[in-house]
């Protein structure tokens, strides 16, 4: 597995910069950090007593890597998962939250290795996840990424406004099954043809 610094930055690289899409839930964006979570955290970069627009503006790729490291892979548990699964669980963290391991969780026990769905980890996670690789050895990071891009087709599915991050104007795969498929070997993503047939629904 790669190092967490070198996934961050990725992570970072992929979210790009500021973005203030007012189609997107979790509002203001730069790399990938919202203002909430700087609020949350309490990160004021011009020490003027406000967390605002301002900031996020102020924040740069290695602060928002270093958020990621400690915030988003340490303390959420990530780092305790089976590597296999950790670039990918990561990644998704930063993109829908407790989303990411709401997916690991039914997966396993949909697998047969239950644990509650509560976006959590912990040991019953951890175990339930371990239990799952050793079942599907070289598999099961391909079945967390393919649970993955579902996730986002149905959000789609669900959330007009959210289509154009699943699909291009052009109808391509969107910026959201671009990115889950980084993570899927080459023999599961899905053609072009595929794709279209997916999203053929939503006109």
């Amino acid at each position: 597995m790669k190092s967490i610094e070198d996934l961050s930055l990725e992570i970072v690289d992929r979210e790009g910069g500021y973005v203030n899409d007012p189609d997107d839930p979790g509002g203001a964006t730069n790399f990938g950090v919202t203002l909430n979570t700087m609020r949350r955290l309490g990160i004021d970069l011009n020490n003027d007593t406000r967390i605002d627009v301002a900031d996020l503006r102020a924040l740069t790729r290695d602060q928002a890597a270093q958020i990621f490291q400690e915030h988003y892979y340490r303390r959420t548990g990530i780092a305790a998962l089976p590597e296999a699964v950790q670039p990918a669980v990561f990644d998704m963290y930063v993109n829908s939250g407790a989303n990411a391991v709401k997916i690991l969780q039914r997966l396993c026990t949909d697998m047969g290795f239950p644990c509650d769905p509560d976006g959590q980890i912990g040991a019953q996670t951890i175990r339930a996840a371990q239990m799952a690789v050793d079942a599907a050895p070289g598999h099961f990071a391909d079945a967390y990424g393919i649970a993955r891009r579902n996730y986002y087709y149905a959000l789609a599915d669900s959330r007009p406004a959210s289509r154009k991050y699943a699909t291009t104007r052009s109808g391509g795969k969107g910026g959201w099954i671009l990115r889950a498929e980084e993570f899927i070997s080459d023999r599961y993503r899905l053609t072009a043809a595929q794709h279209a047939a997916r999203v053929a629904k939503w006109g």
